[in-house]
């Protein structure tokens, strides 16, 4: 009697497929695209955290209820922030820091190493010419 409570309880827990075999392989694109709010990097597909199999059932949902792929992201986002996406829209100043950011710093960087260098020949050249 155990071995069968346990096996319905199991039955009942596992998440299932949606019989569309196409709408199921965009419900998993999206499950590899949303980040678990729990586990942080790691997506909604290969998260184990109770939250991320609720994040999943509703992916299912909203996919078999005919929402487009970007209804789903924008309801995920509206619910838990864009911190959910794995790729960030990047329309809005933080986007904006969050990839312009590495190549302004480096912009700055090889600039302060152009200058370094100019000066430390200018300071040179200024002491042969005493010496001489």
């Amino acid at each position: 009697m155990k071995t069968l409570l346990l096996s319905v309880v199991i039955a009942l827990a596992a998440e299932v497929p949606l019989d569309n075999s196409a709408e199921e392989a965009r419900a998993q694109a999206l499950m590899r695209e949303l980040r678990c709010v729990a586990c942080e990097n790691e997506p909604v597909s290969q998260s184990a955290a109770p939250i991320a199999e609720d994040m999943r059932a509703r992916i299912r949902e909203m996919v078999g209820e005919g929402s487009t792929d970007q209804e789903v992201r924008d309801w995920f986002e509206s619910r838990y922030g864009e911190f959910v996406l794995f790729r960030p829209k990047g329309n809005n100043l933080s986007g904006m820091l969050l990839w312009a950011g590495p190549f302004f710093l480096l912009a700055i960087g090889g600039l302060i190493g152009i200058l370094t260098a100019r000066r430390k020949r200018t300071v040179a050249q200024q002491i042969e010419s005493e010496d001489a």
